[in-house]
């Protein structure tokens, strides 16, 4: 039995320890990344009405449309996340941790 617990402690703890600070480290990026997109899109849209660009807004919606298309592949990675639930769940309890403390 001691041999059945002693990886899983380990698994979750170090899931919930990475999982806090990638959190943590994400949030914070993602004020920065959200910043960012913002003024890169005012500036899209201040270019756009001086007349000094033109946007193709039917190829944008198909480039999108394209990326997500991507999530259908996603479910077969299903049988690799089953093997590391553990590690899985702590550190998605440390990661949101981390990011309510971000």
């Amino acid at each position: 039995m001691s041999e059945l617990i002693s990886p899983l402690v380990y698994q979750l703890g170090i899931g919930a320890i990475g999982g806090l600070i990638c959190g943590y480290a994400i949030k914070k990026i993602s004020k920065l990344i959200v910043i960012l997109i913002g003024i890169f899109i005012i500036a899209l849209i201040y270019l756009s009405t001086q007349g000094i660009i033109n946007i193709n807004y039917q190829a944008l919606w198909n480039t999108v449309a394209g990326w997500l298309g991507g999530a259908q592949q996603a479910a077969s990675w299903l049988v690799g996340i089953i093997s590391v639930l553990p590690f899985i769940g702590s550190f998605a309890v440390g990661f949101l941790l981390g990011f309510k403390l971000g």
